[in-house]
Parts: structure tokens; C-alpha cells; sequence
């Protein structure tokens, strides 16, 4: 390879002299030509954009994949421009493991039955998750990358240019007050003047570019948007996937838990006649008993707390309860209720009235009465 060893000798000069100067500058020796307010004001911003944008996308990326492992592996992947390969969610991972699990304690038993549909649902989960993430990753993470590493770059390119035709032009007033003669002085203006025209047109440059990045800001905030839109739209899909698995646990609960009560008694050899236990075995639909109020031995048979099939009867609360909507009607411990059962109504809950007052409450919380 050919070398030009005076273009290398003209340049190890250039930057000798340009050290000098900045050097000269910070120890006050010397003068330094400062750039207009404007150009300061958006250089100013244009740092800020970066550094902002920088831990934006670094906690973005720890939000989506808070496995550092991960991310590294993605990175490399990225580098390599090669496709990150799929990754099962932890999510689906646990799906998976409560569907092989039902497998071995048996799908037809009432907790493997509930294991193979919940794991079902965790399945749904971890898809929306990763729809969530693949959104996330092209709409809002891949444009504050490309600006951290397309534009700024060549915005901090174009800024470092500026600052060495800046140390250029002040070599050159250095070197004109130096002068002596008026051959030396004659060569200094017209270097000033070269110097001057270059500074000039590099910070015209420098300037179109940090103006620009008034529309980065707008670009972000149509992607901030988007990522918003996905995250809104991900935990609404979680939120009706919960509810559909409740609504169907929910309609198994009248059977699966009594046939389950019913097995562990005869194999164990536990009455089903009066006991705390199994009064509080039975669940609430929406939320469990309160357990500081434990039933007395004497309270509450497996058969009274079915609900009644037609008529009316009176109930005694057994302990507070809270609605839980306007559906539902609040209770108070031992205060005595009219309850019935309608048509197609849930058997874990009954009509309660209380004066004027009326609304769904669930069985285990209430003594019937004849």
C-alpha cells in the first residue's frame, strides 16, 4: 500500500496545531470563537434528545425482556442479522407444565381437569404477551434505535467536524496577530478568511441537521402512541382472557368441588355432618370466606347451604361481606336476610333482600333457615 507522506505529514500538523489551541483554550491562554445562541440552544436540545432517548430505550428493553442473558443473545443476533429465534414465554412454559402435570394426576379428576383448562388459559396469556413484545419491538424500540444509531451518529460526525473548522479558524486569528510582516499578514488574512468560509458552511450544515431534530420528537411521539395503543390493547386481552377463565372455573365450581369433598370424605373417613372445615371448603365465586371468622362445630350442614328450589327462606350472615359491583349486595354478620334461587342461576349464589334493598350473595356465607 503507497503511502502520501506529505498528505500524512499535513495532517499529523493539523491536528498538532488544532491540540495546541484546544489545549491553549482550556488554560485560558488563548481565544475561542463561540458558536451563536441558536446553534448552543439546539445543540443543547439535541443532547438532551439523546440522553433521554438512550435510557428510554435501554429501560424499554429491560421492561419487555427483564432477562439480561436474553438480551444480550438478541443483541449478537441482531449484529449478526440473523433472526432472534422464538422464545417461549414464561407464561406458556407454566401452561405447558400444569397441562403435563394434569396428564399425571389424571385429566378426569377434578384438579387435573382444572389444571389442563388453566394451563390452557396461561397458554393465551403467553401469546398475547408475545404479540405484545414483537409489537413493542418494531413500533416504538426499532425507531429510537435507528435514531441512536443512524442520525445521532451522523449528527456527533457532523458536530466534531464543526468543532475542529472551529479550532481551525481560531489557529488562524492566532496566527494573524502573530504575523509581522506584511507578506506574513497578507497569508494570514487569506488563510483567515478560507478558515472562516469553511466554519461558516459547517455550522450551516451542523445547524439543518439539529433543527431536524424537531421532527425526530414528532416520529417519537407517533411511535410513544403506538407502543401505548399495544400495551393498552395487551392487558386488555389478559383482562378478557382472566374473565373467561373465572366465568368457566367458576361454572365447574358446582361440580367439581362437591364430587372432590365427597371423595377425600369416604376414602378418609370424615363425616360430612357439622364441621368448620367443610363449610369453609365451599367456595365464594368471586372471593374467599374471611377466615378470622371461622364457623362454630354446631353451624351450617353440607345440605343446608343448597340453595332452595323454589320459595323463600330466611338466612342468617355469617360474617361481613362486601359487594363486589352493584350486582351484589353487601352484608353484615349476623343479621337475618330473605334469600331464593331464580331459573339458571348459579347454585353458589342466591337472591338476597334486605328491605328495599336486593342483590346476588353467595352461599357459604349464610346459615339458612327452615
Amino acid at each position: 500500500m503507497d503511502f502520501n507522506v506529505k498528505k500524512l505529514a499535513s495532517d499529523a500538523g493539523v491536528f498538532f496545531t488544532r491540540a495546541v489551541q484546544y489545549t491553549e483554550e482550556k488554560f485560558g491562554q488563548a481565544e475561542k470563537t463561540e458558536l451563536d445562541a441558536h446553534l448552543e440552544n439546539l445543540i443543547a436540545r439535541a443532547d438532551c434528545t439523546k440522553n433521554w432517548t438512550e435510557k428510554i430505550f435501554r429501560q424499554t428493553e429491560v421492561l419487555l425482556q427483564p432477562n439480561p442473558s436474553a438480551r444480550i443473545e438478541e443483541f449478537f443476533y441482531e449484529k449478526l442479522d440473523r433472526k432472534i429465534p422464538s422464545r417461549t414465554t414464561n407464561a406458556e412454559l407454566l401452561g405447558q407444565y400444569m397441562q403435563d402435570a394434569a396428564k399425571d394426576f389424571g385429566p378426569g379428576t377434578p384438579y387435573g381437569s382444572t389444571l389442563i383448562t388453566v394451563g390452557e388459559y396461561q397458554k393465551r396469556l403467553g401469546g398475547a404477551e408475545r404479540e405484545f413484545l414483537q409489537t413493542s419491538a418494531i413500533n416504538f424500540l426499532t425507531p429510537l434505535r435507528n435514531f441512536l444509531e443512524g442520525d445521532w451518529k451522523t449528527i456527533s460526525k457532523e458536530r466534531r467536524l464543526l468543532e475542529n473548522r472551529r479550532l481551525d479558524l481560531d489557529v488562524c486569528k492566532a496566527r494573524l496577530k502573530k504575523a509581522k510582516s506584511a507578506e506574513a499578514k497578507a497569508a494570514a488574512e487569506h488563510e483567515l478568511r478560507v478558515a472562516q468560509t469553511e466554519f461558516d458552511r459547517q455550522a450551516e450544515v451542523t445547524r439543518l441537521l439539529l433543527e431536524g431534530i424537531s421532527s425526530t420528537h414528532v416520529n417519537h411521539l407517533r411511535c410513544l402512541h403506538e407502543f401505548v395503543e399495544a400495551q393498552a390493547a395487551y392487558y386488555t386481552q389478559c383482562h378478557k382472557h382472566m374473565q373467561d377463565l373465572q366465568k368457566e372455573l367458576s361454572s365447574a365450581n358446582g361440580d367439581t368441588f362437591p364430587n372432590a369433598f365427597a371423595v377425600n370424605a369416604s376414602t378418609s373417613g370424615v363425616s360430612t355432618g357439622p364441621s368448620p372445615l367443610s363449610t369453609a371448603s365451599l367456595p365464594s365465586p368471586s372471593r374467599p370466606p374471611n377466615p378470622s371468622n371461622a364457623l362454630e362445630p354446631s353451624t351450617l350442614k353440607i345440605e343446608e347451604v343448597k340453595p332452595p328450589a323454589t320459595g323463600t327462606r330466611k338466612a342468617k350472615v355469617l360474617y361481613d361481606y362486601d359487594a363486589a359491583d352493584t350486582s351484589e349486595l353487601s352484608l353484615l354478620a349476623d343479621e337475618l336476610i330473605t334469600v331464593y334461587t331464580v331459573p339458571g342461576m348459579d347454585p353458589d349464589w342466591l337472591i338476597g333482600e334486605r328491605g328495599n334493598q336486593k342483590g346476588k350473595v353467595p352461599v357459604t356465607y349464610l346459615e339458612l333457615l327452615s
